[in-house]
């Protein structure tokens, strides 16, 4: 077990205290094709009920993802993706007391979430797709959540491998905070992410789970993301088919879980109320070594 150090976030509305305890952010996905919960949230009237039941459920935070990044996806315009993002970014205004984080890649999507009241971005190429959002997130002083990717959504699972996993995601990672720090992002508003199931396979993700303080040694607090994923569904296999994504909480739980005691400061999660009961199970074996 880790000891997690402590961070200040520093948001528009507010200060998030991160290592105290682990975070939840509940993943709001206003998708028509998400991996996980494709169309469940994709009317505006599913999208706000299910934003303010997370909240009930113990959310610290909420991601609002617009544009599915599933093993194979396409590529959306940022009309089309602010077209689903920012009538649920108004419906919540004034409602929702928890922070929202905006799930997106490209800057002119980011700019325009935070009139709406996004006030943090959550972009999974860590700057590879669009840099200009850490200029984006330098002026509005919001903080910026990086993750690594090998690839793209579309190809990730289809070029080979990183031969060293931990060595790939640690030069990914020290590459996104160079291009943030460029920009003008302090070090003290950036939040790595190893990128768990993206372009690594089932076997690396594992590994990464287990080398999580590797990675705490970059000087940034620690997000991660497990839920329901593809290397959970061929783990728990039954007469060689992947458990289906609704069936694979128990195995999230272990791995969120895992996160926790190896040093996540945030887990980021679809089954808001199981996992809120497993961080705080986790937190109190933490605080009692």
């Amino acid at each position: 077990m880790h000891p997690r150090k402590i961070f200040r976030l520093k948001l528009p509305s507010r200060t998030l205290v991160l290592g105290e305890r682990t975070l939840v952010m509940g993943v709001l996905n206003v998708t028509p094709d998400s991996f996980s919960d494709g169309g469940k949230f994709f009317s505006l009237r599913d999208a706000v009920k299910g934003a303010l039941a997370m909240q009930a459920a113990g959310a610290d935070i909420l991601d609002i993802g617009a544009e599915s990044t599933r093993p194979g996806s396409r590529e959306i315009s940022a009309a089309e993706e602010l077209a689903r993002l920012l009538p649920v970014l108004e419906a919540l205004r004034g409602r929702l007391k928890i922070p929202i984080s905006v799930d997106t890649q490209k800057a002119s999507v980011a700019e325009l979430a935070l009139g709406a009241g996004a006030e943090i971005f959550n972009d999974i190429s860590g700057l590879n797709r669009d840099p200009r959002l850490a200029e984006v997130a330098v002026r509005h002083r919001v903080p910026l959540m990086l993750m690594h990717m090998r690839g793209n959504p579309r190809t990730m699972q289809k070029f080979p491998f990183a031969k060293n996993v931990l060595r790939d995601v640690l030069a990914g990672l020290r590459r996104s905070i160079a291009k943030a720090r460029r920009a003008g992002v302090p070090k003290s508003q950036i939040i790595l992410d190893p990128g768990i199931g993206f372009g690594k396979s089932y076997a690396q993700n594992y590994e990464l789970l287990a080398h999580l303080p590797a990675l705490a040694k970059l000087g940034c607090p620690l997000l991660v993301g497990t839920s329901r994923k593809g290397f959970l569904g061929a783990t728990l296999a039954r007469s060689g088919k992947p458990l289906p994504p609704e069936q694979r909480i128990w195995g999230t739980a272990a791995t969120v879980a895992a996160s926790i005691l190896n040093g996540a400061h945030i887990v980021r999660v679809h089954d808001v109320a199981e996992m809120a009961q497993v961080a705080r199970v986790t937190d109190a074996v933490l605080s009692a070594t």
